[in-house]
């Protein structure tokens, strides 16, 4: 009985380990490609900060002057807004903020939006998507130059009903085929420049929290 039971253990205790060391193995290669995933978007998060802030128009390290804020009534997503703040000789310039847009048609658009002091649109990049390649994906400045439309827009230009694409009554185009995307995009930086005229000292004056760390 005790040789028929031994092969029976071994055989239990050997599958046990195949299985210890395949989670491990699964859950290491999740760890890499999350951390590649952080820093590859750090990197685009940098460059797209100086397409959107040219490098001419400050002189702080955007990296240190940073700040986070939380209003997810207003912002309507949990995840934090980055800030980060453009200077010139402690003058503010203008700030940077990275938002989530809940309600793409595939789920959360997270993009960065420039603003100067004066409440104009410096410039809008969108960070991260999950659009539908062909029909959403041109909020993409790679993919075309609709993003590109909010350049020297402000809560003036255009006024309140302007802020929609043009199915909605509004300024902006949508896409053939594809209205959610540039509905959700439209919105919420509509949104961001109203947080922005309301918060503008606070967003400036706020003691900076150090080197940003998540982009």
């Amino acid at each position: 009985m005790t040789g028929l039971r031994s092969p029976v253990i071994r055989s239990s205790l050997l599958l046990g380990v195949i299985a210890l060391l395949g989670t491990s193995l699964l859950a290491g290669v999740n760890d890499l490609t999350h951390e590649r995933i952080v820093e590859q978007e750090k990197r685009r998060v940098l460059q797209q900060l100086n397409e959107v802030v040219p490098v001419t128009l400050f002189n702080n390290d955007l990296l240190e002057d940073v700040i986070k804020i939380e209003d997810e009534t207003f912002f309507r997503h949990p995840e934090p807004v980055t800030v980060f703040r453009a200077r010139m000789d402690g003058r503010p310039v203008a700030v940077m903020m990275i938002v989530t847009a809940p309600d793409g048609y595939n789920g959360d658009i997270r993009f960065l939006a420039g603003i100067d002091a004066s409440g104009k649109v410096l410039g809008v990049r969108i960070i991260s998507h999950r659009e539908t390649p062909g029909l959403g994906d041109p909020i993409d400045v790679e993919k075309s130059d609709w993003i590109l439309g909010f350049n020297d827009k402000s809560l003036d230009n255009p006024d309140t009903n302007g802020w929609a694409v043009k199915r909605d009554g509004g300024e902006f185009d949508q896409f053939t085929g594809a209205t959610i995307s540039p509905r959700a995009v439209v919105r919420a930086v509509h949104n961001t420049l109203i947080y922005f005229q309301a918060n503008m000292q606070q967003l400036f004056d706020t003691p900076a929290t150090g080197r940003n760390q998540d982009g």
